[in-house]
């Protein structure tokens, strides 16, 4: 069965690892039939959430800016993948910023119901649970839906040092073709 697949890169560097694992799931997903849309906040100008709430009674957020658009994305799409790096062992600003911006979602008639996350990290393995946990602490919110899974690049210190990793390059593929 095809599902609608939004896959979001947050990091702003050019080269950057965790992009390169997601062009990977996108690779695997679109050979396994899925209607994928890859979007990179790269160009994209997110602002900070005021806290104000309006978006719980209006439905979106009242800051005119590219989070709107993109939360609209992942209103209806099936499944999201975000795609990190990981910054003194947590999620990139970006992402964050992205993710508290999306808070009109919390009362809304979301269809995403699976989550996967892709990382990138110059440390090894545990620089990803911190991740997971504040990744876990967005999907608490939403009804049906659950975290399915991650592919993590530790060690990756260098831009684009991660296209020479096939075991990660393998897994980011396989990750997209099993959604």
């Amino acid at each position: 069965m095809s599902k609608k697949v939004l896959i979001i890169s947050t990091s702003l560097r050019n080269g950057s690892n965790s992009e390169i694992l997601a062009k990977e799931v996108e690779k695997g997903a679109k050979e396994a039939g899925h209607d994928v849309e890859f979007i990179s906040l790269k160009d994209k100008e997110i602002k900070f959430c005021k806290g104000c709430l309006a978006c719980q009674k209006l439905g979106h957020c009242v800051i005119d800016d590219d989070a709107n658009a993109i939360t609209e994305k992942i209103k209806i799409s099936d499944v999201i993948v975000w795609a990190t790096p990981v910054y003194y062992y947590e999620m990139s600003g970006q992402m964050k910023t992205m993710i508290d911006r999306a808070n009109s979602l919390f009362s809304a008639d979301y269809k995403f119901r699976e989550v996967y996350l892709l990382t990138t990290s110059a440390d090894g393995e545990d620089s990803i649970k911190p991740v997971i946990n504040g990744l876990n602490g967005w999907i608490a919110c939403f009804n049906n839906v659950k975290f399915c899974g991650y592919v993590s690049g530790g060690n990756a210190d260098a831009p684009n040092c991660i296209n020479s990793r096939t075991k990660e390059l393998e897994m980011a593929f396989n990750l997209g073709k099993n959604i």
